[in-house]
């Protein structure tokens, strides 16, 4: 089984004012420094463990890339250090290593090679590799002709024909169509459950929180997280909407999971509440249950509009469902400050049985992204039985009317 130990890892590049400073460093006497050094990864420390699912996320020009040309070797670390015990299969820039003028199959056979494959093995491989791939009579045409969706079944085909100690996949994936997204991701988690290390870069929050165990969040060339998928992830959407005079705070809850509140303070959340029709709070809803969502909010500044969402995630922080009261065409204008607002979402509990968490956000415009007074995850978990419907599986009840046809 594979594990990843990175320990102080940083990269910096030399920046010269001008090449006449870069030449003279080089050939002068006395060795004068006459550049300055610009960090995109400074200290940067975490371990995979064997069997271990871990995520990497951060925006774009966060260091997610450089990290992992670090990992694999197709970079050297200014400082720091990376080990890596077992086989090791990296899916990272698409096509990377593939030649252009070379078919589908001899770019798959060098592929292979690289990974340390045989040729003998790589011919036993090749069917699993094409009917993997699904590109046809293309496996026999130059790789020039391919579209980027072709490279990247090939290159995911070739790099998991077989299962890995260690898989490293970046973005590539991303380019593909939805079918075989699928189909790779669902080849990942069967490697991952018979003992694969995996390490993913995404920006695809929804793909790492159910994937993997465990999260690393960089910013800005530093590690800025790392955690349970779910509270990291709730953090990244933070980062992803900060601007001047915006707060980002985290706190542990007594269920230890993490809470994650951001914003600008203009707006505060006083309570919420998840109802039942007589209007008592409740903790555990049945299948179908008419309820409401009862939010209690102040303005500690007067501000011009207010817009209140909510979103309903599941046991593993993916969204259920969430709406705001933009999109239902009901915003307030003109508060005062110091003026309190109360506000009902009434709906049925049409989920599958399970464990639910509530998100609320209070911002302007159609998202909290352009301005975003606060936001909340987790503010109140609520669980969902079934106590009356026909049995089912899933998060959502969508119960069927079922007629034979003759």
């Amino acid at each position: 089984m594979g594990q990843i130990t990175v320990q102080g890892l940083g990269k910096a590049y030399k920046k010269y004012p001008n090449e006449w400073a870069r030449l003279a460093e080089w050939v002068l006497p006395g060795h004068r420094q006459r550049h300055k050094l610009i960090w995109v990864l400074q200290n940067i420390s975490f371990t995979v463990s064997p069997g271990e699912a871990v995520g990497i996320a951060g925006m774009n020009g966060a260091g997610k890339s450089t990290l992992l040309k670090l990992i694999t070797g197709t970079a050297m670390p200014t400082t720091g250090s990376v080990e890596m015990t077992g086989r090791v299969a990296a899916l990272l820039e698409l096509g990377m290593g593939f030649d252009d003028d070379f078919t589908g199959r001899q770019n798959a056979y060098m592929s292979a090679q690289l990974l340390g494959h045989s040729v003998e093995e790589i011919e036993q491989m090749m069917p699993e590799i094409e009917a993997f791939a699904e590109i046809g009579d293309y496996m026999d045409r130059p790789v020039r002709m391919y579209s980027s969706g072709m490279q990247m079944r090939l290159a995911f085909s070739v790099a998991t024909a077989r299962r890995p100690d260690i898989l490293i996949v970046d973005e590539a994936l991303s380019v593909g169509d939805a079918y075989f997204q699928h189909k790779s991701f669902d080849r990942i988690r069967d490697y991952t459950e018979q003992g694969t290390t995996l390490l993913l870069v995404s920006h695809d929050k929804a793909a790492i929180q159910s994937i993997c165990d465990r999260a690393v969040l960089l910013s800005e060339g530093k590690l800025a997280m790392e955690g349970e998928p779910e509270s990291v992830m709730d953090f990244y959407n933070a980062l992803l909407a900060e601007r001047e005079n915006y707060k980002v705070e985290q706190t542990v809850q007594e269920d230890g999971k993490t809470q994650t509140i951001s914003g600008t303070g203009d707006v505060t959340l006083l309570s919420a509440e998840l109802l039942d029709s007589d209007e008592q709070a409740i903790e555990v809803g049945s299948v179908g249950q008419s309820v409401s969502l009862r939010i209690r909010a102040r303005c500690v500044y007067s501000i011009e509009n207010l817009v209140v969402g909510y979103l309903i995630k599941d046991r593993l922080g993916q969204p259920v469902f969430g709406t705001n009261t933009f999109h239902h065409k009901s915003v307030l204008n003109h508060l005062d400050k110091g003026q309190d607002i109360t506000i009902d979402f009434a709906f049925g509990l049409c989920i599958g049985e399970g464990s639910y968490s509530v998100t609320i956000a209070f911002h302007a415009g159609d998202t909290h992204v352009a301005k975003s007074y606060e936001w909340r995850d987790r503010v109140l978990v609520f669980s969902v039985i079934n106590t009356s419907k026909e049995p089912f599986v899933g998060v959502a009840w969508l119960p069927p009317k079922v007629r034979w046809l003759p």
